[in-house]
């Protein structure tokens, strides 16, 4: 059962989700969960929107710009561990995550991606606009610290490739009961 909510009223729960990781989920060729530690929520466009920041040799991003479409679903309690570590450290391009995470999920209301039941709270989106980040603009501290160039592209966390953005437009909201 879903229970819709007005997002902005669990905004301060949704940022400080980010914590703990947040799953931003594809459903391309199949369904992929990644881990994400940086977005936003806000209004853009007079519409509710989730922005998301993924990096260029992800599996997601493939994903994304295939589908153009997104859920966020993002924990109430404690993020699982379990989930925490293999959607995060792991490729999709290499493993099934909903099978070797144990994910089991929720249809979708409007879109194609469904949400994962352990992070109930649950917004579906489809891109507005995307945008490649260019690297130059960046403060020289930031990009050392969180693009360095010596660092391979399928290094988990910080490497050389630059992110893409993708705002999404919030077309439903709710929580997995």
């Amino acid at each position: 059962m879903k229970e819709a909510i007005q997002v902005f009223d669990y905004a301060e729960q949704i940022t400080k989700a980010f914590q703990k990781g947040i799953l931003l989920n594809t459903n391309g060729e199949k369904f992929n969960s990644m881990v994400i530690g940086w977005g936003h929520l806000g209004i853009l466009w007079g519409k509710k929107t989730f922005v998301v920041y993924v990096r260029e040799g992800r599996y997601t991003k493939a994903q994304l710009d295939r589908t153009q479409e997104f859920t966020i679903s993002v924990p109430l309690g404690e993020a699982d561990p379990k989930i925490t570590k293999i959607c995060g450290m792991q490729s999709g391009r290499n493993i099934d995550k909903r099978d070797v995470a144990g994910l089991e999920l929720e249809e979708p209301e409007v879109i194609r991606t469904p949400g994962v039941r352990a992070y109930p709270l649950t917004l579906e989106c489809k891109v507005l606009y995307q945008q490649r980040q260019d690297l130059s603009a960046l403060p020289e501290a930031i990009r050392t610290q969180m693009y360095p160039q010596d660092v391979d592209s399928t290094a988990p966390l910080a490497n050389r490739d630059a992110h893409t953005m993708y705002v999404g437009e919030i077309v439903s909201a709710y929580i997995i009961r």
